[in-house]
Order: structure tokens, then C-alpha cells, then sequence
């Protein structure tokens, strides 16, 4: 379908009109940059890309309350940037092995300047 913009400057590509794609399909991405609305919550997302942890030990390691981690590990859990998987009483936490969770990872870490630690 052609596009006929009110004033055509002569400065889109016409393959870029004729594929702009609907408000939907950009939902996804809206719904990881709101993941990312907390640096807290981006701090313990990057911790778990490097290892796998306990509510309590999360909660140690960034210096905050269970409950406060809890409620940013239930966002990126709805996100789909973590998984989590129970042993015994245990629930353990860590990055999800999927695309977003990859991108936003390498994303953190070139925003940031630091680097990985060995895995």
C-alpha cells in the first residue's frame, strides 16, 4: 500500500513507509524498557546473568529487603528476562536463555562499561 504523506520532503525511503509496522507489534520492546524503569531492578537482572541465587542471597548482595527484591524478581519474571526453578523449599532465580534477556544483558554491560566476569 502506498503512503501519501501531507508534505512529501522527498527524505523516507518508500520501502520504509510501505513497512512501518503497527503500534502492537513495538509492545513487546515497551514492555522490556519498563523492566528497565528501575536501576535496582536492572542491577539484580545483571547479577543473575552471572549466576544463579536465592531470594536472600540476591537480597544481600544489592543491600536490599527480600520483600523489595521479591517484588522486582516477579517483574522480570513477568517480563520473561528470568526463570526460576524450586528445590525443595528453594526457589532459585537466574536470567532467562532467550533473545531479549541476551540483547538487554549485552545492552547493560556497553551502557555501563563493565565487563563480564569470567563465567
Amino acid at each position: 500500500m502506498e503512503q501519501n504523506l501531507p508534505h512529501d520532503h522527498g527524505h523516507v525511503d518508500a520501502s520504509v513507509l510501505a513497512n512501518i509496522p503497527d503500534s502492537k507489534d513495538f509492545q513487546a520492546v515497551a514492555g522490556v524498557f519498563k523492566q528497565l524503569s528501575d536501576g535496582n531492578r536492572i542491577r539484580i537482572f545483571w547479577l543473575l546473568c552471572h549466576c544463579e541465587e536465592c531470594v536472600i542471597n540476591i537480597a544481600a548482595l544489592v543491600e536490599m529487603s527480600s520483600p523489595a527484591v521479591s517484588h522486582h524478581l516477579k517483574q522480570l519474571r513477568s517480563g520473561g528476562l528470568i526463570t526460576s526453578r524450586r528445590e525443595g523449599k528453594e526457589v532459585y532465580y537466574k536470567a532467562a536463555d532467550n533473545k531479549q534477556a541476551k540483547l538487554l544483558h549485552r545492552f547493560i554491560e556497553q551502557i555501563v562499561e563493565i565487563a563480564c566476569p569470567a563465567d
